[in-house]
């Protein structure tokens, strides 16, 4: 029986990986959704991409989309995260959980949305690069 199992695994494996080897390209945000983005970043300037970002208590996660997220440290500054991959359910209020290792964020940490009043995991995906978005100096 065991040399049954090995073979099926290896033909599956390069399958397994051609499906997570996709394009990056995000999905559109809808009207509503590009409206509440651009009401969130107004008056804001895009700075570099970061990779981590500190996690901060009084912070607030938000989800634009299934696939957009702002970080909002202060009224000053907010971080934009386009997520690898899309947790389906996040735009319908689903809650994200965030497997972090540390007290950052990083690129790469895995994330699963979930319907609380079922129990039931509804996406998986994980945390993309940072930018910053800052209000000018005045």
């Amino acid at each position: 029986m065991r040399s049954w199992i090995l073979p099926s695994g290896i033909f599956l494996a390069p399958l397994l990986l051609a499906g997570c080897s996709g394009s990056q390209e995000q999905p559109k945000l809808t009207e509503k959704q590009t409206s509440e983005l651009e009401r969130a970043l107004a008056g804001k300037v895009a700075g570099e991409k970061t990779s981590c970002v500190n996690r901060v208590p009084q912070a607030n996660l938000t989800a634009i989309s299934n696939s957009v997220l702002l970080y909002r440290v202060s009224g000053r500054l907010v971080y934009r995260n386009d997520l690898i991959g899309s947790c389906a359910g996040l735009a319908r209020g689903d809650t994200l959980i965030i497997k972090t290792w540390g007290s950052q964020y990083c690129r790469g940490d895995l994330a699963t949305s979930a319907d609380l009043m079922t129990g039931m995991v509804t996406g998986n995906c994980a945390l993309g690069d940072f930018t910053p978005y800052r209000s000018p100096a005045k």
